[in-house]
């Protein structure tokens, strides 16, 4: 498999919504917990910078990412992609 296949099954997955449900509503947000946990317990055990690195950089990613696959989750499922095709 080369990374013109990859590619194109990524991008196929991410027209469906059963993995946009499966990240938005369970691994992204999962991630941002556990990131939230660490960030947290790294400021309380003295490393400020990297700690505030890990809550306020990590964690919003896996946030705004999880927001952004339910968006496009709910827009797939409003407007399915091969509804003309069907036809």
């Amino acid at each position: 498999m080369n990374f013109a296949d990859l590619k194109a099954d990524v991008k196929a997955a991410l027209n469906k919504p059963e993995p946009l449900f499966l990240l938005g509503y369970m691994l992204f947000p999962l991630l941002a917990l556990v990131f939230a946990a660490l960030g947290l317990w790294m400021i309380i055990s003295g490393q400020k910078i990297p700690g505030l690195i890990v809550l306020l950089v990590v964690t919003q990613a896996f946030t705004f990412g999880a927001l952004w696959a339910i968006g496009r989750r709910r827009h797939i499922v409003a407007n399915p992609p091969g509804d003309d095709a069907e036809d």
